[in-house]
């Protein structure tokens, strides 16, 4: 069994960036310039927004964050779109998700200009990444598809079972699993909420990518012997022996599951790390206008 180290190479693709921003330096340009905007008090937000922030600052990017009240209007922030949209010092920027219930999400996402939606959200950026084409990736499949590369996974034939169907990690990665280069060349089922008899596909799955947010719900029962087990969710669970009350769980049980697959990502280190990395990559390519120029 090998382990997916996703905070090893978030550390290589981070050094790799800095030696790209720093090379940069000898021309009179600004730093890339990366700006969020959180809606709310979501403590996993927070400090994920913050992380960004961080991790801006280390690579020697321009960052900006806007905090705004949950009681924050669609309306309102709308209209900081728009601002966002036409400042021409700003490269890329994020609307931290989930935002409150009363705020559209779509109508949001499809609000962001395509141009700076380093996120990788929009129907645009998800239109031609389904045809093939230059666009930014979402940050979670981006992270995952260069995990399986840094790693020589082999993924061609093989049958990757993914769950859960977001527009954020579950739809994104089938489509970027089934296309004609590596990783990739995946024959790939999709399973969620409404999936019949779900160890039936996941027994099947030569990689197994899980996506649903409940703490250790993949059991060893569920994943066939050599297996490439991808973990995406991260949830807080109470633990009065932890020093702050909880202890933070992935969707598969680890401890069990490794015993018998071939590959593993750990929670936390694994995803996550990339996550936030691939971001950084898509500020970057915004900034040097690799995908669109302005």
């Amino acid at each position: 069994m090998i382990i997916l180290d996703g905070n090893l190479l978030a550390s290589e693709i981070k050094a790799q960036l800095i030696s790209r921003v720093q090379s940069l330096a000898i021309h009179p340009r600004r730093p890339p310039h990366l700006a969020a905007v959180l809606v709310g008090e979501d403590g996993a937000s927070k400090s994920y927004v913050n992380h960004k922030v961080k991790m801006c600052a280390d690579l020697g990017f321009r960052s900006t964050l806007l905090r705004l009240p949950n009681e924050t209007t669609e309306a309102q922030l709308l209209a900081i779109i728009s601002e966002l949209n036409d400042r021409e010092d700003l490269d890329g920027y994020i609307v931290q998700l989930p935002l409150p219930t009363h705020i559209n999400p779509d109508r949001i996402n499809q609000a962001i200009d395509y141009k700076k939606d380093v996120d990788g959200f929009h129907p645009v950026n998800i239109g031609r990444m389904t045809q093939g084409l230059p666009a930014y990736l979402p940050a979670t499949p981006m992270g995952i598809l260069q995990l399986l590369q840094r790693y020589e996974v082999p993924t061609a034939g093989k049958h990757c079972v993914i769950i859960g169907r977001s527009n954020i990690v579950g739809t994104p990665m089938g489509i970027l699993l089934s296309r004609n280069n590596y990783p990739g060349n995946c024959t790939v089922t999709i399973c969620h909420s409404l999936t019949p008899d779900l160890a039936f596909y996941t027994r099947q799955a030569d990689i197994i990518i899980v996506a649903l947010g409940k703490a250790e719900f993949i059991k060893v029962d569920m994943i066939k012997p050599g297996a490439v087990v991808i973990d995406v969710g991260i949830t807080r669970v109470e633990d009065s022996s932890a020093k702050q009350g909880y202890v933070i769980k992935g969707d598969v049980a680890f401890e069990e599951v490794s015993n018998i697959c071939s590959y593993i990502t750990p929670v936390p280190g694994g995803v996550g790390p990339l996550t936030v990395t691939s971001l950084m990559q898509n500020t970057l390519r915004a900034y040097l206008q690799e995908v669109y120029t302005k």
